[in-house]
């Protein structure tokens, strides 16, 4: 017997059946949340061999996703577009944002997981600022690019799907905030930018946490720092941020800079010391007229790896200043935001620093 569509009612049933079946499968994957902000991996070039020159913050989130159809196969993914920028645009509105966004996502029931896109040149900041302020277990995957989708060996499809296949895994929460490029999950507290030509781009001296191979996950570590819902801070009390600048050490270095930092009326200043977040003898009184003036004063290191001792080079506990550990400048400007949202003297900044 014909139905109305001119099927057999057995041939009608089966196609119904089988369509019920894919929505059902596609229903039962993890949702992850892909939040735009633009950069390189949203970037085109005038010709396939410019991985170097090209335009960032091009290519909306719809295209991007549509662009990548692999992803079906390992989540129900859908796409927001929050900014569309050049990373090194962005301001500390533009983190309260996104950081709030990320929080509301995370409290929804239907949503496994997030992945932020954005560009690399302060991605590791965004991903750490999360790392401080979104409460939340799920898995929260910052990913970038090095090349733009229109280059040749372009890395930013790969990364996105590695970023989405980590963000619907569940031995990713738990984690903290991740960084997910060339093959590697790195924690959004440890990893720096620390070249700007290749795709390996991004490093922690600490080591990456895992890998991921066609989209499987593979642990070595865990991160011991405070992070996610072990933080003392929350982004759904945080209204604003306080004004803090970084100045740079280096030898006949003068105190223009801090004098003025000192005058723009910064809540926290962070001196990039060379070696051991060492001090130019000429710059230790200027530092130590602007803590009197109720600046906090943080010393960190100008190098890539290692960290700063506490009282090393500088009588610290004298000077009533902060050490940012292992934290690199950029990233003790955003521990010290933070901070401060909550901290005011100089002992509780410090206490802060080494847990965080």
């Amino acid at each position: 017997m014909l139905n109305r569509f001119g099927w057999k009612n057995g041939l009608a049933a089966l196609v119904l059946s089988a369509l019920s079946s894919v929505a059902l499968a596609q229903a039962a994957k993890p949702h992850v949340v892909v939040l735009a902000t633009g950069g390189t991996i949203a970037g085109a070039g005038a010709s396939a061999a410019n991985s170097a020159t090209y335009s960032a913050a091009k290519v909306p989130v719809d295209k991007l996703l549509a662009g990548l159809p692999e992803l079906g196969q390992v989540a129900r993914v859908s796409g927001e577009q929050v900014f569309q920028i050049a990373s090194e645009s962005f301001t500390n509105d533009h983190l309260l944002t996104l950081a709030r966004r990320v929080s509301a996502l995370s409290k929804q029931a239907d949503v496994n997981g997030i992945v932020v896109t954005h560009g690399t040149d302060t991605l590791e900041e965004t991903a750490y600022f999360l790392n401080l302020v979104v409460r939340t277990s799920k898995p929260i995957v910052v990913v970038g690019s090095m090349r733009p989708g229109t280059a040749l060996s372009a890395d930013g499809a790969l990364n996105l799907y590695d970023a989405v296949s980590v963000a619907a895994s569940q031995d990713a929460a738990g984690k903290g905030v991740l960084v997910t490029m060339n093959d590697e999950i790195q924690s959004g507290r440890d990893v720096s930018k620390s070249i700007n030509i290749k795709t390996e781009a991004f490093k922690s001296q600490w080591g990456p946490l895992g890998m991921v191979v066609e989209g499987r996950n593979y642990w070595f570590r865990a991160p011991v720092k405070r992070h996610t819902n072990a933080s003392e801070f929350n982004i759904d009390e945080i209204q604003s941020l306080p004004a803090v600048d970084i100045v740079y050490g280096y030898s006949n270095m003068n105190t223009t800079g801090i004098e003025a930092y000192g005058k723009a009326g910064v809540k926290a200043l962070i001196h990039a010391g060379t070696g051991n977040g060492s001090v130019a003898a000429q710059a230790v009184p200027a530092l130590r007229a602007v803590r009197a003036s109720g600046v906090q004063v943080i010393r960190a290191a100008r190098v890539p790896d290692g960290f700063v001792l506490r009282n090393a080079e500088q009588p610290d506990d004298q000077y009533d200043w902060v050490v940012s550990h292992d934290l690199r400048p950029q990233k003790a400007r955003i521990l010290a935001m933070v901070a401060l949202t909550k901290a005011q003297d100089a002992k509780s900044l410090q206490r802060i620093f080494w847990e965080y």
